[in-house]
């Protein structure tokens, strides 16, 4: 109840800082300066005014009602963590619940004023509301952080180590990188390169950091010319970088890039859709050429040294997780389990197999109806102790300089109801579907989709997120262009082709909210097949070796080829991850990767 009171007085002191300001509608995005999925503790606005934890959601707060619109992933954890609250949930996507623009649209006033941070509200976004407030003769102040008047205890920015990675593990020089991308400024007659997203400068630049937890990037913006390569960051680059001549790379401190960015003139590029609503206001005296950032597909169709490597690292990330299911199955009721016990064992296992820099995300660690909360995490508050029956999720992964791993397995502790095992088997056949898909090269995630919802779908289940996600190289787990979801994308730009060389992820699931949650996660390399009269064929390579749980199949749900698939790719986890384990370890293994 405490929690409760405490959401509920931030939310009104943050109106009587809008009352002062003279703001009506005052949006806090969930988000940092650079467009970040996952953002440090400096940039958890949203979650410190509303209490609720999920990485996606925007709070738009007015002087008598308060709004917190996420997605399909957060319905059941935000439903609990604002209860209570003076928040209403928007659930997004479905029937009937209002746009965060039309419920703008709605409430704005004509003469009033619409507030937000224009450094972390997108460039699009920070427009459509600029539209909104034209129409109604309303002001807009971008130049606002009240959350930062309301929240007296707020972290400082802090700023983490940058290092270097080595070409052995990225398998090409800064040097290249930089020359691809001025072909592409060149191509489009700019003279300037804006350049905000991390992960991207990360790549770009061979460089990796510690800002943001879990995810190896570096607070920085860049502006790249034609001849010159000015970053902009918190912490020194590694000396070798900034003196090779060559490249001509130049550091400033990170809080005088928008006085730098009001100095451009000419044509620029920027890709808006990742770049926040500020750095338009300050190019005015620029023309902006609106492009993807280039280094978006670079960095997402791996070369031949990274894809050689993150083989390497899933190997040892799967005898990691195949310990751990070993552990599990031998020990929960024998001995106190909780999910954050269960989460440090993994981890523990992850650092004794390889090379493990950190973990590519927090573990979601989730037992029996905690798992239908598909983004749920265990803390002091709730941590349930693992019991002989039912069903356990771990989705985890590591980051290590030979790539970034993410896998999902769900695991028979005991009794299970039919209905589980029968949403176990289906979720398993569409991922060994996809991941077993042979297409056309031209195909996007879009129309590979069914092939992991279509046996759910004829039983009239979904699961209301994507099928899949593309993954960085020591770098991002969720990274873009490539993805599988089954709707198509508004954005031109969210059009992905499937391209050799991408790593996306293959994990379908089903959530039952307060009884049960079941996914079932393999990281996939799309790979050219063969070309013929026909055109060019593509498929997937697996690279994520541990054993489904066989105690939770029923073999009465699946086709010969289901079975087929099945037994195909347990057969490669024996091979891949059977070398690597104690006899008792083995024995297990070679029962729970048998022929079924």
């Amino acid at each position: 109840m405490s929690d409760i009171i405490s959401v509920n007085e931030r939310i009104d002191n943050l109106r009587n800082e809008m009352k002062k300001s003279g703001v009506d509608i005052y949006i806090v995005p969930t988000s940092d300066f650079h467009m970040s999925e996952y953002v440090s503790e400096y940039f958890q606005c949203r979650k410190y005014l509303s209490g609720f934890t999920g990485s996606a959601g925007t709070l738009i707060v007015t002087g008598e009602n308060a709004y917190m619109y996420t997605d399909g992933r957060y319905f059941i954890q935000a439903k609990e963590e604002l209860e209570g609250s003076s928040i209403t949930l928007m659930r997004m996507g479905d029937a009937g619940v209002k746009k965060e623009e039309e419920l703008i649209d709605e409430m704005c006033k004509d003469g009033g004023a619409i507030g937000f941070d224009g450094r972390v509200v997108s460039d699009i976004y920070g427009k459509k509301i600029c539209d909104i407030a034209e129409k109604h003769g309303a002001a807009i102040m971008y130049d606002r952080d009240l959350a930062d008047i309301v929240w007296k205890e707020r972290p400082v920015l802090e700023f983490g180590p940058i290092y270097s990675l080595e070409e052995k593990y990225t398998g090409e020089s800064v040097e290249s990188k930089i020359e691809r991308v001025r072909r592409i400024m060149k191509d489009n007659n700019t003279s300037s390169y804006v350049l905000t997203s991390l992960d991207d400068q990360a790549w770009l630049y061979n460089l990796r950091g510690s800002d943001v937890k879990c995810n190896p990037v570096f607070l920085s913006y860049s502006i790249i010319t034609t001849d010159e390569v000015i970053i902009y960051t918190g912490s020194d680059i590694p000396k070798e970088l900034s003196d090779d001549n060559q490249i001509r790379i130049m550091q400033k401190p990170y809080h005088s890039f928008y006085d730098d960015l009001s100095k451009i003139t000419g044509k620029v590029m920027v890709d808006l859709s990742v770049s926040n609503y500020l750095v338009s206001r300050m190019l005015s005296g620029a023309e902006i050429v609106d492009v993807e950032n280039p280094t978006k597909k670079m960095k997402a169709v791996k070369n031949d040294t990274e894809l050689e490597n993150i083989r390497k690292c899933h190997v040892w990330d799967g005898v990691a997780v195949t310990k751990f299911m070993y552990w599990l199955k031998n020990n929960v009721g024998k001995e106190t389990i909780t999910e954050i016990s269960a989460a440090e064992y993994l981890e523990k296992l992850r650092r004794e197999q390889g090379p493990l820099k950190d973990l590519s995300f927090e573990t979601i660690s989730a037992y029996g109806a905690n798992a239908a909360m598909m983004h749920y995490s265990a803390d002091e508050k709730c941590n349930v102790e693992l019991k002989p029956e039912g069903m356990y999720l771990v989705d985890s992964g590591g980051q290590y300089f030979e790539g970034t791993t993410d896998i999902t397995r769900t695991i028979v502790l005991g009794p299970v109801t039919e209905d589980m095992k029968k949403h176990f088997t289906l979720v398993a056949k569409g991922m060994l579907n996809l991941m077993n898909a042979v297409f056309l090269d031209g195909c996007t995630g879009t129309n590979l989709d069914i092939l992991a919802r279509g046996a759910l779908w004829k039983e009239r289940v979904d699961y209301k997120c994507g099928t899949g996600h593309g993954v960085g190289y020591m770098l991002n787990v969720h990274e873009g262009p490539n993805n599988f979801r089954w709707r198509e994308p508004q954005n031109s730009r969210d059009k992905c082709v499937l391209e050799a060389g991408m790593v996306t992820t293959d994990e379908p699931g089903v959530y039952i909210e307060g009884e049960y949650g079941i996914r079932t996660e393999n990281e996939l390399i799309c790979v050219e097949l063969e070309e013929n009269e026909y055109g060019k064929f593509m498929g997937f390579e697996t690279v994520t070796y541990a054993p489904i749980d066989l105690d939770g199949i029923d073999k009465k749900y699946l086709e010969v080829s289901d079975v087929k698939m099945l037994n195909d790719y347990h057969r490669l986890v024996w091979d891949k991850v059977s070398p690597y384990l104690n006899e008792d370890e083995r024995a297990w293994l070679k029962g729970y990767t048998k022929e079924i």
